[in-house]
């Protein structure tokens, strides 16, 4: 966890404006509010020299991600952007409730209209990285693989991919999700590999280790829903090539494994990914000196279902988790607090200062 806490604290390096592919529409105000584009009109008609001080704050306590999208997207987009003032936080950092994040000082009618964007893009991001965070925590140093390639438009791949870095996950499954920080996608094998080869685990994974040697080989074993006979025949054929399974069941069915117990009898749930099937799974591996090989669960995880595993000790070397980080809980607001250097904000609203954020330089240093 030592590396993680690392980047939760903010040691990591600002992303330049050079890392993000911006829709040029942006400049035209496409993604903006017309309110905020009509009164950028208005103040620059009425109000043109008025400096403005719009803070950006939360309601959570949560693992801030988006600021050098946000810092990249007005260096990029604002008018004259080397005369803003810009204060912010680190991707990385906790923060807490009202909590400014980001402060940007200049004439509104240059950079206000990108508000509603800033806040999305920070809304996003904080959001995926906090729930990876929490699912971390949860896992207490088992590993994590992102599966967040399936549960939203593929565009969001990249931006997912970092905020879920910054929350601690470095083994994601596209190389679109590395983008940003560098790495390339990892993963095991699909069903439909399986399915090329009539339902054939082993002919399938032979072809697999033969094409990609030199990979850590994982293979699917609940293609056939008999989880613990298909790890025992892939270990056997493959020894030590073997590095681990994966057991993807899924939530409406049974393992082969429940046919021969009374679950029922001994109050245990057997659908899906479920302890008793993982515990047994080791113990068969096992059994037959397969210590060495891993296992590695998907299907339906998220923080809850990982702190029950890990609090039932069951024999999990690796989660694999999408849907569930990729909701999004947290809502940023950007509000004008100063105008012209005096305190000036709507009702229930304030200035509020802050010594952790950081001037941030025009451009941002590479």
């Amino acid at each position: 966890m030592k590396e993680i806490d690392l980047k939760i604290q903010g040691k990591i390096k600002r992303l330049t404006n050079k890392t993000f592919k911006f829709d040029s529409r942006v400049k035209d105000g496409w993604y903006s509010a017309v309110y905020f584009l009509k009164t950028a009109q208005i103040v620059r008609k009425y109000k043109p020299d008025s400096i403005v001080t719009m803070q950006f704050f939360q309601r959570e306590d949560a693992v801030l991600c988006g600021i050098d999208e946000a810092i990249a997207l007005l260096h990029t987009f604002s008018i004259n952007p080397h005369e803003l003032q810009i204060e912010a936080l680190h991707d990385g950092d906790f923060i807490s409730p009202m909590e400014p994040v980001l402060k940007v000082t200049g004439h509104y009618q240059n950079f206000g209209y990108l508000e509603n964007l800033i806040d999305g893009i920070l809304a996003r991001r904080t959001s995926v990285a906090t729930n990876v965070y929490r699912a971390v925590k949860a896992a207490e140093g088992r590993q994590i693989m992102f599966f967040g390639d399936r549960d939203d438009h593929f565009t969001n791949q990249a931006g997912d991919g970092y905020s879920a870095y910054i929350g601690g996950i470095a083994a994601q499954c596209t190389n679109a999700m590395n983008e940003w920080w560098g790495m390339e996608g990892v993963g095991t094998m699909p069903h439909a590999l399986i399915q090329m080869f009539e339902g054939d685990l082993v002919a399938a994974s032979k072809a697999y280790i033969e094409t990609y040697p030199n990979d850590n080989f994982v293979a699917l074993v609940d293609f056939n829903n008999d989880v613990i006979t298909d790890s025992l025949k892939v270990a056997r054929e493959f020894g030590d090539k073997l590095y681990g399974v994966r057991v993807d069941t899924s939530i409406s069915l049974k393992d082969k494994y429940f046919d021969t117990i009374d679950y029922e009898k001994l109050g245990i749930n057997p659908y899906g990914v479920n302890p008793e099937l993982i515990f047994a799974l080791r113990k068969a591996l096992d059994d037959e000196g397969f210590n060495h090989v891993k296992i590695i669960v998907s299907s339906g995880f998220n923080e809850k279902k990982i702190k029950e595993f890990v609090e039932k000790g069951v024999p999990v070397d690796t989660f694999g988790v999408g849907k569930s980080l990729l909701r999004t809980f947290v809502s940023f607001t950007g509000d004008c607090v100063m105008l012209n250097g005096k305190e000036l904000a709507k009702f229930g609203r304030r200035h509020i200062p802050s010594e952790r954020l950081e001037k941030v330089d025009y451009p941002v240093n590479s």
